[in-house]
C-alpha cells in the first residue's frame, strides 16, 4: 500500500525521466573557480555541482515549468540557480515570488516541498541538518525546511478566516453608517446655516 512518502518519490521520479529523455545530464558539471573583479559587484564564482535528482531540484523545476507553462527543460537553469543560491528554502522565496511577493500561509496553502506534511519530506539524519548531539536519539521530527512545519488544515483554517471577515464586514457596515450619520448631521447644520437668514421667522413671516 502507498504511503504519503510515495508521491516524493514519484516527483522526482517523474522529473529525472523527463531529464533523462531529454538527454540532459542529472549533474551540473562543476565550473572551473572564475577570477573575480573587485569592481563588480555582481560577480561570482559558484563552482558546486548542482544534483538534478534530488526532491529539492526536482520540486523547483516542477514549480517553475507549471508558473511558466513551459516544459522542465526551459528551467534547467533557473533552477539550477535558486538551488546554488539558496537551496531548498529557496523554494519558499521561489513560491512567494510567484505571488507577487506576498508571504504564503502554509497553514491554508499546501508547501510546495512537503505537500503539507509539515516534516521533511527527505527524512534526513540529525548530523546532515545540524540537530544537537542530545536531540539525535530522541526520535524527533525534522520540520521541513520550507514551510517550517506548519500545520496545513484548509478546513479548519478556511472557518477561522470566514469568520474574521464577517468581523470585518460588520465593522465596516458599522463604520459606513457611523460616517453617513455624520455626513447627513454636517449637510444639515450647512443647510440650516444659509436658509436661516432669508427663511420665515417663527411666525411665518420673512425675515
Amino acid at each position: 500500500m502507498p504511503t504519503v512518502f510515495d508521491q516524493f518519490t514519484h516527483r522526482t521520479t517523474d522529473v529525472t525521466a523527463q531529464l533523462a529523455a531529454l538527454d540532459i545530464p542529472l549533474t551540473t558539471p562543476a565550473r572551473p573557480p572564475a577570477d573575480l573583479n573587485p569592481a563588480d559587484p555582481w560577480a561570482s564564482n559558484y563552482t558546486a555541482p548542482v544534483n538534478r535528482s534530488t526532491l529539492a531540484w526536482c520540486t523547483a523545476a516542477t514549480m517553475l515549468a507549471d508558473h511558466h507553462h513551459t516544459g522542465i527543460d526551459r528551467q534547467v537553469l533557473a533552477a539550477d540557480a535558486l538551488l546554488r543560491e539558496l537551496g531548498v528554502r529557496g523554494l519558499a522565496q521561489l513560491h512567494s515570488d510567484f505571488c507577487a511577493g506576498a508571504p504564503i500561509d502554509y497553514r491554508f496553502t499546501p508547501c510546495p516541498y512537503c505537500s503539507g506534511i509539515g516534516e521533511d519530506p527527505t527524512q534526513p539524519a540529525c548530523e546532515e541538518v545540524g540537530c544537537a548531539p542530545w536531540l539525535e536519539f530522541a526520535g524527533h521530527d525534522h520540520p521541513c525546511p520550507v514551510c517550517h512545519g506548519d500545520d496545513y488544515q484548509p478546513q479548519w483554517i478556511a472557518e477561522e478566516r470566514m469568520t474574521e471577515l464577517e468581523e470585518l464586514l460588520a465593522d465596516a457596515i458599522e463604520e459606513r453608517e457611523r460616517r453617513a450619520s455624520l455626513r447627513y448631521r454636517i449637510r444639515a447644520r450647512l443647510y440650516t446655516g444659509r436658509r436661516a437668514p432669508n427663511g420665515p421667522t417663527g411666525d411665518g413671516t420673512p425675515r
